[in-house]
Order: C-alpha cells, then structure tokens, then sequence
C-alpha cells in the first residue's frame, strides 16, 4: 500500500503488519488485500442478500438450522479467498455457534450482521487502498512529466509549447 504525505506526494509504501517507510520491495497492489477478490465479492453479496431476507420472513426451526449451516459454509469459502491476515481477523471476530442446537432468529440475524459489516469494512478498505494508490501514480506522473520536459519548455493544458507560445519556423 502507497503511503501518502500532508501534502499529497507519496512518502513510502506499507505492508500489512509493518510499519511505514521505505517499504521493503516496492508498492503493493491493493487487489494483493485480498487473496481472491472476485470469490469474496460474490460470498459478500449473497450474504448480504440473505440477511436481507433474513430480516423480512419469519423463521422457522427448519430454515434457522438451514440458515446456521449457511452461515458456516460461507465463513468456510471466504477463508479461503482471504489472505491470511484477513482470514485471522475474521477467525477472531466471528463466533461460532456454540452448540447443535438451533439459533434463535436474533442469533442469526446478529451473526450474519456481523459478518456483512465486517466483509463491508474489507470492501472500503481495499477501494480506500485502490484510491490511494491512484493518486500516488497521478503524482508519480505528474512528477515524471515535470522532470522529462527540457529547459524553456512550460505545460500548458497538457500540450507542451516553447515559452512565448510563438514557435520556431523553418
């Protein structure tokens, strides 16, 4: 992750669990955040959807033990398209059920909660990252373009011109 100083200019990159500077080998790519993007984003949508549902329709017995085994799966598959910091955080955070009983409709709705807030915090997360890492390339740019022009010439709307603007003639 590009490190971004007060005044814009990127000033290191990060790596999770180290600390910022000069960064190691070089800018990580916030789409790395997550082992599997595209496998998260789908489990994350059809939570989401479910606890949705979950909201509206009564439960019973039958469909909270269906709902519970749901819930369980889908910890299960985002596990495994997570990186192994993520995948600790979520291990830590999400309780699982205790016992073989079914959980109560509020259990339920808590944990799927849960577990749509936290996957919600991952998403902003990585587009935070995403955003950051697109101004740092904007500024490297910026920076290059400043530095490749020669001496007299001045940017003007993205169009290079020889200063006075009247040009030279054959």
């Amino acid at each position: 992750m590009v490190v971004i100083g007060p005044d814009g200019a990127p000033v290191g990159t990060a790596v999770a669990g180290q600390p910022a500077g000069d960064g190691g080998p070089g800018p990580v790519n916030p789409g790395d955040a997550i082992g599997e993007p595209a496998k998260v984003m789908r489990i994350g949508t059809m939570v989401k959807q479910l606890l949705e549902e979950v909201r509206a329709a009564p439960l019973d017995d039958a469909s909270r033990a269906r709902l519970r085994e749901i819930h369980a799966r889908s910890i299960k598959e985002l596990e495994e398209g997570l990186t192994p910091e993520l995948r600790d955080e979520l291990e830590r955070l999400s309780l699982p059920f205790t016992d073989d009983s079914v959980p109560s409709d509020a259990e339920l709705r808590i944990a799927q909660a849960q577990l749509v807030g936290w996957l919600e915090g991952v998403f902003h997360g990585l587009q935070t990252a995403l955003v950051a890492q697109q101004m740092a390339a904007r500024m490297q740019l910026e920076q290059m373009r400043g530095r490749a022009l020669p001496p007299g010439i001045v940017p003007q709307d993205g169009v290079e011109s020889r200063g006075s603007g009247t040009g030279q003639y054959l």
